[in-house]
């Protein structure tokens, strides 16, 4: 790589970040604290990179993002090794989302799955099952959307093709949701 290779990825990932509807996302960040204030959780989940960025915006729910205030309710589905390898041992792959929220979600909770492509099986399987109960369904996926983009009730594309940019891009937007949380949900 070379300094104008290194200038036109980071032009990239500029382009990227401006294409998100900032609309969008503060309403979504507002529809999550009224989730919230009314007593329910957020469950997030993905695969490789995307469960990385589940694990990090499920932490700066729990812990806190910009300010003090009352932890709020966030899991990681992928995070706990046993119940993901047990569950892809003796059901497949495929289901160790829709297992588990179908084990911790309820009516009016918040389920988050990202996939870049917006095709990751598991991610659908979960995103069906967190619907079938009544959950709030977020999606955040790539430009193309994939099958994530119709599953979810709310759709975050991300306007790149490119996978590193689009995971970027998630991170920033839960950041920015977890402010949005953050200032409008009550106390401590």
């Amino acid at each position: 790589m070379n300094r104008s290779e290194v200038e036109s990825y980071l032009e990239e990932g500029i382009r990227a970040r401006s294409s998100i509807d900032p609309s969008l996302v503060l309403s979504t960040g507002e529809k999550i604290a009224e989730r919230i204030n009314a007593g329910n959780k957020i469950i997030v989940f993905g695969n490789g990179g995307s469960a990385a960025d589940a694990q990090h915006i499920a932490a700066e729910f729990v812990g806190r993002f910009e300010k003090e205030r009352r932890p709020v309710p966030a899991l990681a589905l992928h995070a706990n090794t046993s119940s993901l390898t047990a569950i892809a041992n003796d059901y497949g792959y495929e289901h160790v989302f829709e297992r588990q929220v179908e084990a911790f979600a309820r009516k009016g909770d918040v389920v988050i799955g990202i996939s870049t492509s917006g095709n990751s099986v598991s991610v659908l399987m979960g995103i069906a099952e967190a619907r079938k109960l009544g959950c709030l369904t977020i999606g955040m996926t790539g430009s193309k959307g994939g099958k994530l983009s119709q599953a979810a009730e709310i759709a975050i594309k991300i306007q790149s093709d490119r996978t590193s940019i689009i995971q970027e891009c998630h991170i920033a937007i839960g950041h920015i949701i977890s402010k949005v949380v953050e200032d409008r949900i009550d106390s401590i």
